[in-house]
């Protein structure tokens, strides 16, 4: 497997994570002058790499470049219907292609040799973003920089604090604090599906915002600390119906844990639950993922020990509006063993990886993990987990689509398969619901309450 920018070796990481908190971050004028240049506005390659597989970014896909004028709360349509895949890689010849795949990819390929596919198309580097956040993202190259002990951020806005990352613990707050429009509403369906195939859809309805998107935009002393804010209601199936998940998420959950409630149907009161968060029990998902899986990895980094391993090329989840398509019903796509892999797209990407220990003295039912994030989205593409025993367990990925309406990437959906039941989890599904993903919504601060909670449970 190609690996990139041989100074960030296993040895020179190993080093440098014995940071102190004035050495982290803050890149010179000179590097931070690269974005845009030599780098994207986002701290990724320009340049195509050496075969040309993989293109130069210019500029990603917008309404404008695309020459449409979709509305920021209609569904984006494909722009790349015409392409049709360049190979598909099946069990019988993966061997050709190894070096760019990832141990849990090459699981899947092996569980389900009859099955598994992954058709492979020309690589289209979609990935854009507003100028204002590009701007922003310049700024913390020159100032963000992390916290005592790397659990938390300094001088940090909105989205991206080190787009020309020196670890791994950087590269990963970057998947974590990535712009994802700053507010968005959605109706979505997660799908926990048993061994033998069967299922029983659970249809939620969330709400994410940051602070700086809420009417009167972000407080000093109210938003301190706070990440973004999130309230996910269960609306099916009936025996679930009218549970509640508010989270205020923390930047620095050592410093401030995660403040999350739960409203129970049954019992009719609002409850604290200090168990959202870790390897605690995801809601809804019949105990197939933790409370950090979703969205990939969330959360605080406190237990793991993060070493950047380098870059590499590997065929990723990429520009999944096939997916997403309406013309699809669930049972399309869900099926026993993985999803249908008729309807995904895999392109060749550069990404980080970055490999996460847990620390002597912590512990997580993932002892190890394996991230591989796109250079370009800051976006986890694939992350394989590891059990107490060094066994692979369970494989996420991450099929995400470039909504160019409101210039934001995000999931068509996420997968995690688990090799060792033969069970997985297909979440962000929305292809049966009236509305796609609403970019152009409204909140107030006070809809993130308690008080709120109690009023939607009612």
């Amino acid at each position: 497997m190609k690996v990139f920018n041989k100074a960030y070796s296993v040895a020179a990481i190993s080093v440098a994570m014995a940071f102190s908190a004035s050495t982290l971050a803050k890149v010179s004028e000179a590097d931070a002058a690269k974005l845009g240049k030599e780098l994207t506005p986002v701290g990724a390659v320009m340049a195509g790499n050496a075969d040309g597989t993989i293109p130069a970014w210019t500029g990603g896909i917008t309404n404008a470049i695309l020459g449409t004028n979709i509305g920021k709360n209609e569904r984006v349509t494909n722009p790349f219907a015409a392409d049709k895949p360049q190979f598909v890689i099946t069990a019988a010849n993966v061997d050709q292609y190894k070096d760019n795949l990832t141990p849990g990819q090459l699981a899947m390929f092996k569980k389900y040799p009859e099955t598994y596919k992954m058709p492979i198309y020309e690589t289209r580097r979609s990935f854009a973003q507003p100028d204002d956040i590009y701007a922003t993202i310049k700024e913390n190259a020159l100032n963000a920089s992390l916290s005592a002990g790397g659990n938390g951020l300094d001088n940090f806005k909105i989205s991206i604090p080190f787009p020309i990352p020196e670890n791994g613990l950087e590269v990963i707050w970057n998947h974590i604090t990535r712009y994802r429009g700053g507010h968005a509403e959605r109706v979505i369906t997660t799908i926990p599906v048993q061994r033998n195939g069967a299922y029983t859809a659970v249809k939620v309805e969330d709400k994410f915002y940051i602070p700086e998107a809420l009417k009167g935009g972000r407080d000093a002393k109210k938003d301190d600390n706070i990440l973004f804010y999130y309230m996910q209601r269960i609306i099916a199936p009936a025996r679930l119906t009218g549970t509640i998940a508010l989270v205020h998420e923390t930047i620095d959950q050592v410093k401030e844990p995660r403040k999350a409630w739960i409203y129970n149907s049954g019992q009719r009161r609002v409850r604290r639950a200090p168990n959202v968060s870790y390897d605690g029990e995801g809601i809804g998902v019949e105990g197939s993922r933790t409370s950090d899986n979703y969205d990939m990895y969330n959360g605080a980094p406190d237990r793991y020990n993060w070493t950047l391993i380098g870059k590499k090329e590997l065929y990723i989840p990429y520009n999944s509006y096939n997916l997403s398509s309406t013309d699809l019903e669930y049972k399309d796509i869900v099926k026993q063993g993985h999803i249908n892999q008729d309807y995904t797209r895999y392109e060749k990407h550069r990404v980080w990886e970055v490999q996460a220990k847990v620390k002597d003295g912590q512990r997580h039912v993932y002892a190890q993990r394996n991230f591989f994030i796109d250079e370009d989205s800051w976006q986890a593409g694939v992350i394989d987990h590891y059990d107490a025993r060094g066994n692979l367990w369970r494989v996420a990925e991450a099929h995400s689509v470039q909504y160019y309406n409101a210039d934001v990437n995000w999931f068509a959906a996420e997968t995690l398969y688990d090799i060792i039941a033969g069970r997985y989890l297909v979440t962000g599904l929305n292809n049966e619901e009236r509305k796609g993903i609403q970019f152009d919504v409204k909140a107030k601060r006070k809809d993130f309450s308690t008080s709120a909670l109690k009023r939607m449970g009612r």
